[in-house]
């Protein structure tokens, strides 16, 4: 009689049908649907955060508009932006804050190839890791997967928007002098490098939204699919 060879693939089709029966508590449920079916769902709502989170923030007022994601002067600089308010200087503390919001607004549409190239190459252990996951599995991935890629894509095009209204002479002519005192953390002294870093966390901020959206009430998104992988509790 001949045994059948427990394979890495087939150790990992068992680990994400364990999972299933993990995350529904009904064994019914959690062999009606199978690997594959998990692995789309997961991809599903990977590709409905990242699509939600680009439409939202990559539009005019995207980040300016939305006080979750709205980029601030860093550190000590906006508490020294109410003094400049109070003496008759606010315009300028907004047309700085105002082209740093504009420039994030435009680098984010360049996020979406590589969101989707992440979904595209999600294996079946990602998705038992997201399915098993906290409210955060998603956005997690996403952050792991695109982070770095994400940081060099957007920081040309920061640099692009700051440079057309001259932000970045003026910025770092404040931030480097913060940054003498402790008042800047090294890494936010070039605009660039702060708003790409700002954008970046803003994207991740509303992908995370979307998916506790997803797991909170699976059944209005309106997908089969999602309803079986994220709400069979």
């Amino acid at each position: 009689m001949q045994r059948r060879q427990f394979t890495p693939t087939l150790a990992a089709l068992f680990l994400a049908r364990a999972s299933c029966l993990a995350l529904f508590g009904e064994a019914t449920t959690a062999f009606a649907l199978s690997e594959s079916d998990a692995a789309t769902g997961v991809r599903a709502a990977l590709s409905r955060g990242a699509d939600s989170a680009v439409s939202l923030l990559g539009r005019p007022g995207g980040f300016l508009d939305n006080p979750q994601v709205r980029i601030p002067l860093p550190g000590a600089l906006e508490s020294a932006a109410s003094l400049l308010r109070a003496i008759g200087q606010g315009h300028r503390v907004d047309d700085l804050v105002n082209s740093m919001n504009r420039a994030a607004e435009q680098a984010v549409p360049a996020a979406k190839p590589l969101l989707v190239n992440a979904v595209k190459a999600m294996s079946v252990e990602d998705a038992v890791r997201i399915v098993r996951g906290g409210d955060t599995s998603v956005t997690d991935f996403f952050a792991a997967k695109t982070r770095a890629p994400l940081g060099e894509k957007f920081l040309p095009i920061v640099t692009t928007e700051t440079q057309k209204v001259s932000l970045a002479a003026k910025y770092d002519a404040i931030a480097s002098k913060g940054s003498a005192f402790g008042l800047v953390r090294p890494e936010d002294a070039s605009v660039e490098q702060y708003v790409t870093r700002k954008a970046l966390d803003g994207l991740y901020f509303m992908i995370g939204q979307e998916e506790r959206k997803i797991r909170a009430d699976p059944v209005a998104t309106g997908s089969a699919i999602l309803k079986a992988v994220f709400g069979g509790h």
